[in-house]
């Protein structure tokens, strides 16, 4: 083991962040400010770098990140990228790490990720987040989680930095309990957002004023915040991405299989999914998924 970290700041936590896109450099920052010893790795190291003026140091590589790691956090795309980035980082991790597995994956991919933390002598914990950018940023994330218990006071500093609440669901991360019910909030989530994206599309082509429609279900029973959130950016014409194109189908996909896998039909998830598709063929993929929008059209 490597000892590039160690020695520094060790009355403080360390953590190192594998993958610094939207959420990992939220949740870096978050960590940083709560006084935790924070080391951040990117496989595009550029998008690490900013995060120095945050108080996080920056690895040269995943292995470099872990080395003297109490806890490890993964936030990266999907499944593939997690198995690529912990193997990265396998030379530097030190027997009895805590894995925070951040990322959401499949359902199908748990049993393996913990099985090679199992491997390589690291305690995995199954612990997708719910929320966004802001949330993120803000530290006001929800996290779902899975592991022993016997661990969870030594996480606690770390769970506390990055959500307001954290809802156990049982001992076993392998299990996937946690990333079980992450897909279906986030079936939900993506459900909403193709709603108010055709509503404000079918308001557009009737021309009604899509306007109209907010003030006349806000308040009531057909009221949600994230209604007025996602359609307000789309009439606005504002999509900085809190969470994108590109990643709401990857995870309709994960939701799709999921279900499949159990005999459950999707058909309005499946109908999202065919939205995003459109989408990102139309060259929004990289914007917040608002811009599913654009599915309504043909250009």
């Amino acid at each position: 083991m490597g000892g590039a970290y160690r020695g520094r700041m060790t009355d403080h936590l360390a953590v190192a962040v594998l993958g610094t896109g939207i959420m990992g450099s939220a949740m870096a920052r978050t960590l940083s400010r709560a006084g935790l010893d924070v080391r951040v790795w990117n496989r595009t190291p550029a998008r690490a770098e900013p995060l120095a003026a945050d108080g996080a140091r920056v690895a040269s590589s995943a292995a470099e990140a872990v080395t003297g790691a109490d806890v490890v956090l993964t936030a990266v795309y999907d499944g593939a990228a997690v198995r690529d980035a912990f193997t990265a980082a396998a030379p530097g991790l030190g027997a009895g790490t805590l894995w925070l597995q951040a990322t959401t994956v499949g359902v199908a991919d748990v049993p393996a990720l913990a099985a090679l933390a199992a491997a390589h002598g690291v305690v995995f914990y199954d612990a997708p987040v719910l929320g966004t950018k802001g949330p993120a940023e803000a530290g006001q994330l929800a996290v779902l989680a899975a592991g022993p218990e016997e661990h969870r006071d030594r996480l606690r500093p770390v769970l506390d930095a990055i959500g307001r609440r954290t809802l156990w669901l049982g001992d076993d991360g392998a299990s996937a309990a946690a990333t079980r019910l992450k897909l279906v909030v986030n079936g939900w989530t993506l459900t909403l957002t193709g709603a108010a994206a055709e509503a404000v599309a079918l308001a557009q082509g009737l021309g009604a004023d899509p306007r109209a429609f907010l003030d006349l279900v806000s308040g009531g029973q057909m009221d949600t915040p994230y209604l007025h959130a996602k359609a307000g950016m789309i009439i606005d014409g504002d999509y900085t991405t809190s969470f994108s194109v590109d990643t709401g189908a990857k995870d309709a996909r994960l939701i799709i299989e999921a279900a499949e896998a159990e005999g459950v039909h999707l058909d309005i998830v499946a109908a999202v999914a065919e939205r995003f598709r459109r989408a990102r063929e139309l060259g929004h993929g990289d914007k917040d998924m608002a811009a599913s929008y654009f599915a309504s059209f043909d250009e």
